[in-house]
């Protein structure tokens, strides 16, 4: 799907087909969503430009993802997406700019490119320029990944919460009930380091498109446009700052939650280990009675069955007696 825009209109784009004679006239911005080969052909005949493929668009070499040919910028980045469905995921978008002209190139349905088109028609704001186009692309973005960002950081303080302050205060639960417990906060915690992560990468590849750009299109960017730009770049900094501090807070966040897991398996190691000391000394108490020998003097007794009975159970209380004063019970 081809989609263009121009500095006239109210923003929202005109779909064009690949058998159009060519582009609208003053078009400023072309959205390539999920093109065929047909399409990608028309583009790359009507503009002269080429349209980087999703394979190059995956390219991980900064030499791959930032380049120029030909006075035109050939950039490309990770960008996370779906961030609030709890399974984000990374694709490939790729920019083309020059002076007269950007394309940007997806496959993905990025709703950080709705909300920046709708936003230029509710404000009825005319991008009068390739790089202005851009800079509102890279802008919306970078708001896209700060709403990420704020939504983990307000998921680790819940988890925070839970764990170090009203675990004290809520009544003890059962094993079980625990143990799912501690299962739903490590899948928490792995869901937010997973985003944390893909939003790096994300404002890395950011970071590098920004500094690339402005250091070669000095020549026909407007002083506009590298200010806010400069925004970008310090927005960038600012953000990955943020992100690194809630990869601090996921790792202090998993530290603390195994070793909630740690403590609980030790107590059931310890419940088994008090269980079985417990039971060895009436076991032997029993099992001496139980031999039977002819001068046992017990054997005569006419207390002797209520005698062993009270042995027994004197022999399982002193060891819990002993627990519990050492505090191991």
């Amino acid at each position: 799907m081809i989609t263009s825009h121009t500095c006239i209109g109210d923003g929202k784009g005109t779909l064009i087909n690949d058998d159009a004679a060519g582009l609208p006239p003053d078009t400023v911005w072309v959205d390539i969503f999920d093109a065929d080969a047909a399409e990608v052909a028309f583009i790359e005949k009507v503009t002269g430009l080429h349209v980087p493929s999703s394979a190059e668009l995956g390219e991980i070499e900064s030499s791959s993802r930032l380049r120029v040919e030909k006075n035109t910028l050939y950039l490309s980045m990770p960008l996370v997406y779906a961030m609030e469905t709890g399974l984000p995921v990374t694709t490939s978008v790729g920019f083309v700019l020059r002076k007269d002209l950007l394309i940007t190139v997806r496959f993905a349905d990025l709703r950080v490119f709705r909300n920046f088109t709708d936003a230029v028609a509710l404000s009825g704001a005319i991008h009068h320029s390739s790089a202005g186009a851009f800079v509102g692309l890279l802008e919306a973005i970078i708001d896209r990944m700060a709403d990420g960002l704020e939504r983990v950081g307000a998921d680790l303080d819940s988890i925070s919460n839970r764990i170090f302050r009203n675990e004290l205060k809520e009544k003890r639960h059962r094993p079980a009930k625990e143990d799912a417990d501690l299962r739903e906060v490590l899948r928490r915690i792995g869901r937010d380091g997973d985003l944390t992560s893909k939003i790096r990468d994300t404002l890395l590849g950011l970071g590098r498109i920004v500094s690339y750009v402005m250091n070669l299109g000095t020549e026909w960017l407007v002083p506009e446009v590298r200010a806010h730009l400069e925004t970008v770049r310090r927005d960038v900094t600012s953000l990955n700052d943020y992100d690194a501090q809630m990869t601090n807070n996921v790792q202090l966040l998993l530290d603390a939650t195994l070793g909630l897991i740690n403590i609980e398996q030790n107590n059931i190691i310890k419940v088994l280990t008090i269980v079985s000391v417990v039971g060895v000394p009436p076991t032997l108490v029993a099992s001496m009675y139980g031999m039977n020998f002819h001068n046992m003097p017990e054997l005569d007794w006419a207390w002797g069955y209520p005698y062993g009975l009270a042995l027994i159970a004197v022999s399982a209380i002193l060891p819990l007696a002993w627990f519990k004063l050492r505090g191991w019970l």
